[in-house]
């Protein structure tokens, strides 16, 4: 957590470059009260935008089902004590984690449900709850015929790109390493699935995550 803040100091001098705070489902045995107040001070860092990326992940059971709902909700806590978004990770989880951000953090700082794999119906819950969801190579999957009807019918308002690098890198280059510089193919995707322009996605999309992070 030392080397953490010391990287943090760093970073200012990027003027691109901006960090979020919070540990991921299959690391929280890491935490601890101390570990908490020194993300709290993370937290103070200017160019620190978020909390993130925090929420449960039953697919590799690092930790029990209890213990990483109880550091979720203290993280969901964390996030509304700095007035911070949160960027969520679900896998194998969706019910829970739906429940819990509707039960502790919805109507609070917002947030975005990162590489979303839910329903429509439960991302239609999420956007009346106010949250974004993040759509990255995967909508460009043959298979992916739930998220291209989330991506063709929410509102592009609640929509923020994403790459997942190394992960998760869109057709043609599945497999392969994710790179931002394959956000295009993500773009024309979902044009392609609403039926309006590559430029208006682009833009509409900036403007969110510009909203989004307080970047404004």
């Amino acid at each position: 957590m030392e080397d953490l803040l010391k990287t943090f100091v760093v970073i200012p001098q990027f003027a691109f470059m901006y960090g979020t705070v919070g540990i991921h489902p299959c690391k929280v045995s890491d935490l601890n009260e101390e570990r908490m107040q020194q993300m709290h001070a993370l937290c103070h860092q200017d160019k620190i935008v978020a909390v993130g990326e925090i929420g449960l992940d039953y697919y590799w059971k690092t930790d029990p089902k209890e213990v990483q709902q109880y550091w979720f909700i203290r993280q969901l806590q964390l996030a509304k004590e700095e007035n911070l978004p949160v960027v969520i990770h679900s896998r194998d989880a969706s019910q829970d984690t739906f429940d819990i951000m509707k039960r502790e953090h919805a109507g609070t700082t917002g947030g975005v449900i990162h590489c979303y794999s839910g329903s429509l119906e439960m991302a239609r819950e999420y956007v009346k709850m106010g949250y974004c969801l993040g759509i990255g190579g995967v909508v460009t999957f043959k298979n992916s015929k739930v998220l291209k009807r989330v991506a063709a019918e929410i509102p592009l308002e609640h929509i923020l790109l994403e790459t997942d690098c190394p992960y998760l890198a869109p057709t043609p280059h599945r497999g392969k390493r994710n790179s931002s510089a394959y956000l295009p193919l993500v773009v024309q995707e979902i044009a392609a699935l609403r039926n309006i322009s590559t430029e208006e996605v682009e833009q509409v999309t900036y403007d969110n995550a510009m909203r989004f992070y307080g970047l404004q």
